[in-house]
């Protein structure tokens, strides 16, 4: 029986989407400005050596293809001639949002047509109600931020205060999100994981997507997030991919953050993984174990919160980089019968203005054993992901998407 690997590489944009002007992202293209910026010879401490964007491995299975469907144009030093490995294709987005959920639900077939709630940008950024009640229910001297911000700048700014005062950091994003920081030692992971699940049900009313605990160590103002990230999702509005997987009586396996995103339905076995090595080697292992007819879903989200919110252009390719030198490992585990789809949930260049995700057609990339190489051409949504997975574990159509195999 046939498996599948869907592997998300968070916030990798091909190219500005048909409607990015709606979201003030015309020109936004997260692998071409990487590319560009490679091209161009800068050297930084997370990408000393200077030269093209070297990503041969994803190269040979169609991505400078896949991008050229996006904007018309392979990015710089990712070209290729002859015939290519892969499936390649640009999906564009049907749903009405750039962020997280949005991107992964509709890639399962379950694009989000309806608007989210956001907070706005003022100081304060919350409902005083809001506050109020997490504050009383959760017996807090109340809360640090209270803003729009980045959440390690933020972090880095109130963190000696929140250590000294045991008042946690609250804040959002241009994502519909309420996201809250706490010292993991001197606040408490389980206190901080408690407090999110109040806070879920208080922001329901206002229609938000996520809460999403943010927990750092470290003192005297040298402070890191650590991997116990968790967020706390609302259900997709309709059966998923993974939910007619599972009915279907299909194990679901997910690594990384993909559980969260779909508040842990339709999902089987999970695991953890902090970095960007430890979650390939996790996805390597589920390939070594993963049964007859699963799925197994993967989240890398070094991409996007390590590189693309932080605007650092070198990190980012160098992490695209170690992520294409592992991917002959990853060929090395295939089985007949296997399909790997690689694409993406969003954009976010991080040679953007802002922090924030960018409105990006995104690559899709299928490959495996017996999967003839060819050009899918751009796709009108990233259900074509879900799609093609279904047809390929053999169950029934999703109601959404156009599968490309």
């Amino acid at each position: 029986m046939a498996r599948a690997f869907l592997l998300v590489l968070d916030s990798f944009g091909v190219g500005a989407a048909p409607d990015a002007e709606r979201f003030g992202d015309v020109g936004a293209d997260t692998l071409s400005h990487i590319a560009d910026w490679c091209a161009s010879g800068h050297t930084a401490a997370d990408r000393p050596q200077a030269g093209p964007l070297a990503l041969p491995n994803m190269v040979r299975l169609g991505l400078g293809r896949a991008a050229a469907l996006a904007t018309g144009r392979v990015p710089e030093g990712l070209a290729h001639e002859g015939p290519v490995d892969g499936v390649f294709a640009a999906c564009a987005e049907l749903s009405n949002g750039k962020d997280t959920p949005s991107g992964h639900w509709e890639m399962a077939g379950v694009p989000v047509r309806f608007d989210w709630g956001y907070f706005p940008r003022t100081v304060p950024a919350f409902p005083d109600s809001l506050i109020t009640d997490l504050v009383a229910r959760c017996d807090l001297p109340g809360v640090l931020g209270n803003c729009h911000a980045s959440g390690t700048e933020i972090i880095a700014r109130l963190g000696d205060e929140h250590v000294r005062t045991g008042k946690p950091i609250v804040y959002t994003s241009a994502d519909s999100v309420f996201q809250i920081a706490a010292h993991e030692e001197h606040f408490g992971l389980a206190r901080l994981y408690d407090m999110c699940e109040t806070a879920r049900d208080l922001v329901d009313p206002y229609n938000i997507g996520r809460v999403i605990a943010r927990p750092f160590v470290g003192a005297d103002g040298s402070y890191v997030r650590t991997g116990n990230r968790r967020d706390l999702a609302t259900p997709p509005p309709a059966d998923t991919l993974l939910d007619r997987l599972t009915q279907a009586g299909r194990t679901v396996i997910s690594v990384g953050k993909i559980a969260d995103i779909f508040a842990h339905r339709g999902i089987g076995p999970k695991y953890k993984a902090t970095g960007l090595d430890a979650l390939f080697d996790t996805t390597l292992d589920r390939m070594a174990d993963a049964p007859d007819g699963a799925l197994t879903f993967v989240n890398f989200v070094d991409f996007d919160q390590e590189y693309g919110h932080r605007r650092n252009v070198a990190g980012y390719a160098d992490a695209l980089e170690r992520f294409d030198a592992r991917l002959p490992e990853l060929h090395a585990c295939l089985k007949e019968g296997d399909l790997v789809v690689m694409t993406a949930d969003h954009g976010c260049d991080p040679t953007w203005q802002g922090t924030d995700h960018t409105r990006e057609f995104v690559p899709l990339i299928a490959f495996g054993p017996g999967v003839a190489g060819g050009d899918a051409g751009r796709r009108d949504s990233f259900a074509d992901v879900g799609q093609t997975v279904a047809r390929h574990l053999g169950i029934d159509p999703l109601p959404e998407g156009v599968s490309v195999l």
